[in-house]
């Protein structure tokens, strides 16, 4: 029996400034995405029809039907190359990331599903073009394409090579309450002040330190567990620790692999409720 399996990595923010709202609803962002070693799990098999079955810590809070973005990128691509090409798959979604966590889950899976079907069927696809057919499905999925560190602009979906921030495994920790958060909510609650585009200096640090995250303050109003965690992890001396995405999750760098695994230790023994994930940036 042959089993395909890919990762849908966790994304996260290293900055995100909201810098207007948009006729459409949706709003104008600047955002820095970065990607964890780890993440979701799927894996495919031939099947007569295609099916997906969820599991995983998280299964529970999410459908396996055919709103799940999962089944929707299979449709997708089987409907733009047709059946000959994109068989038939019986998909098992292993979720170990939070849902509505702001680290991508929904759209990382998306993602995974769509570099399996590429990998193994369609292989002329490159990351553009397969970023260019599944992105309107969501506004995160086009950069979850390549999981690799770019800027974002837009909505987001607009994305360009940032190869002066070296962060290829960098030690990170990430940290969530288990209390989902809303994004629509947290956007709309954004207080429309633009605080300006990030900063685009020549040393990384600096360039991260002057980023923020402009949903950082909307998000601790819906879950007030994002101060305590942030409180937290600043006191375990990472270099950079800021809030991903919409909330709720966190995240925190460190300089070196030991120093993350002490915070990561200090934090289950404190705050053993909370979920928490270690790896390095890819």
């Amino acid at each position: 029996m042959t089993v395909f399996r890919e990762t849908g990595w966790a994304k996260i923010n290293l900055a995100l400034h909201v810098r207007g709202r948009r006729a459409d609803g949706y709003h104008d962002i600047e955002t820095l995405f970065a990607f964890v070693d780890d993440g979701d799990v799927i894996e495919a098999e031939f099947a007569d029809a295609d099916s997906l079955t969820i599991a995983g810590e998280f299964a529970e809070r999410l459908s396996a039907g055919g709103d799940n973005l999962v089944q929707q990128v299979l449709a997708l691509l089987r409907a733009r190359h047709g059946a000959g090409r994109v068989p038939p798959l019986a998909v098992t979604l292993t979720k170990r990331l939070p849902v509505a966590a702001g680290i991508g889950g929904g759209s990382a899976d998306a993602a995974a599903m769509a570099r399996l079907v590429r990998r193994h069927f369609l292989p002329e696809l490159g990351d553009a073009a397969l970023a260019r057919l599944i992105g309107p499905l969501g506004a995160d999925i086009a950069a979850c394409v390549a999981s690799a560190t770019c800027l974002g602009v837009g909505v987001g979906a607009e994305l360009s090579p940032v190869p002066e921030l070296r962060l290829t495994e960098t030690p990170v920790l990430l940290v969530n309450p288990r209390q989902p958060v809303a994004t629509g909510p947290v956007f709309a609650a954004w207080d429309g002040i633009d605080r300006g585009p990030l900063f685009t200096g020549a040393d990384l640090r600096a360039q991260l330190f002057a980023g923020r995250n402009d949903l950082q303050r909307p998000a601790m109003a819906q879950c007030p567990a994002i101060v305590d965690m942030l409180t937290e992890l600043g006191a375990l001396r990472p270099w950079l620790a800021r809030m991903s995405g919409s909330g709720a999750t966190c995240f925190a760098l460190f300089d070196a692999t030991a120093e993350r695994d002490a915070a990561a230790a200090n934090l289950a023994q404190s705050h053993p409720h909370w979920w928490q994930m270690t790896g390095a940036l890819r």
